[in-house]
């Protein structure tokens, strides 16, 4: 009978054989769903046939650039534990840095009552500025059914239901929704171009809506800018995730529509992830 230990570096090998990174941190992942537990503090254990069994099945799927939080339903996001599906974008860490730039943007200033989410996916982003911000709502927008279920799940589950409204329709039917404080989006920024130069995990297993922005990426930018107009509170901050090189573009659309960069922030990686905007003059361009 095989042990823990065997089986996560044999299966270590072959994922890094298949020119898959990260594969010991995935053979545990995959071990631990199939076990219904944590796999470390037992590496001495013995494996059932049964359970390697169904254990090759996870692993079989990674094989095939199935990504982990896809075969598995879930994905670590801030310090949230959330629910993913086929049907919502995979929440990365890159992500993220849109909470780090909204806790520095507020850590001096009063923080935001009502926040926003364009495009919520899973509802990752509003979810962890909600879990930031106690004193807050949210609402949270996405064209697709069901990631809006999704989303919906999430909320449940984190205990943030109470304070997280989640919708399914398109950014351009907000009216008459009042001002939000915090305006969060990770929206579209491919190029279609590139779709298929995409890793497969990519490709193959995120909703091409939630990827694809028209021959420059910039498609969902531009529709976005009007909503954001019609959306942001006087003193708001609207903070949007960029695809690489895409900051001066996204600006230059931004500011069309009376929106300003107040600045920029990085992901671990070095690259600029985040825009953060403001109005340009909130005493002229004060909405009615």
């Amino acid at each position: 009978m095989l042990g823990i230990r065997d089986v996560l570096k044999a299966a270590a090998a072959e994922l890094a054989r298949a020119g898959i990174d990260g594969g010991r941190l995935d053979a545990r992942l995959l071990l631990g769903h199939t076990l219904g537990r944590a796999v470390w503090p037992h590496e001495d254990s013995a494996l059932d046939e049964e359970a390697i069994t169904r254990f090759r099945v996870l692993l079989e799927r990674r094989l095939a650039r199935e990504p982990v939080s896809k075969i598995i339903g879930r994905r670590a996001f801030w310090t949230l534990d959330l629910a993913v599906t086929r049907d919502t974008l995979d929440p990365r860490p890159d992500s993220e840095t849109l909470i780090e730039a909204a806790i520095e943007v507020f850590r001096d200033n009063p923080p935001p009552s009502r926040i926003l989410d364009l495009g919520t996916g899973t509802g990752c982003l509003l979810l962890a500025a909600l879990s930031e911000f106690p004193q807050a709502t949210g609402v949270g927008i996405d064209r697709s059914p069901e990631a809006v279920d999704v989303a919906r799940w999430n909320a449940s589950e984190t205990g943030l239901a109470e304070r997280a409204e989640i919708r399914c329709q398109d950014w351009s039917d907000l009216t008459a929704e009042g001002r939000f404080d915090l305006v969060l989006s990770n929206p579209p920024y491919i190029a279609d171009g590139e779709i298929p130069g995409l890793a497969q995990e990519v490709r193959a297993h995120d909703p091409l809506g939630a990827l694809a922005a028209g021959p420059d990426g910039l498609d969902a930018y531009r529709a976005l800018a009007p909503v954001l107009a019609e959306t942001l509170a006087p003193d708001g901050i609207a903070i949007l995730e960029l695809g690489i090189g895409q900051a001066e573009g996204v600006a230059a659309i931004m500011a069309a529509s009376a929106l300003c960069e107040r600045g920029r922030k990085a992901d671990l990686g070095g690259i600029i992830r985040a825009l953060v905007l403001k109005w340009n003059d909130t005493r002229s361009r004060t909405p009615e």
